[in-house]
C-alpha cells in the first residue's frame, strides 16, 4: 500500500516539476533530463537529484529554489532536500523526445 502511494505522490512531483522552466530554454526541467532522481521516505521526506544544463549556470540557485518550494507545497510532503549534481554531466541525450522536438533536435 505504501508503494501505492508514493507512486501517486511521485507523479505529483513530476507534474509540478513539469510547470518549472529553466529560464533559457523553453523547456521544463524534468522534460530536460535535469531530473535524476526522486525519492520519497516511509515519512514523506522528498530527496531530489537534479543538475543543470551547465555547472555555471547562472538560474541554479533560482531553480534549486522553486523546485524545493513547489514540492513542500505538496501537503503529504515533509521536507525537501534538493541535490545539485554534475555527475554524469548533463548532455542533449538526456532530454525526453518531446524536448528535443520542442528544440528543434529531431
Amino acid at each position: 500500500m505504501a508503494n501505492q502511494k508514493h507512486s501517486k505522490l511521485e507523479a505529483l512531483i513530476v507534474n509540478i516539476l513539469k510547470q518549472i522552466y529553466d529560464p533559457e530554454i523553453t523547456v521544463n526541467i524534468y522534460e530536460l533530463g535535469l531530473i535524476y532522481k526522486i525519492a520519497i521516505d516511509d515519512n514523506y521526506n522528498v530527496e531530489i537529484e537534479m543538475t543543470l544544463t551547465a555547472p555555471n549556470c547562472p538560474a541554479s540557485t533560482l531553480l534549486v529554489s522553486e523546485v524545493t518550494d513547489s514540492v513542500s507545497n505538496i501537503p503529504q510532503v515533509k521536507d525537501v532536500y534538493v541535490n545539485l549534481v554534475f555527475e554524469p554531466a548533463w548532455n542533449k541525450d538526456m532530454m525526453s523526445e518531446e524536448a528535443k522536438l520542442e528544440l528543434g533536435f529531431l
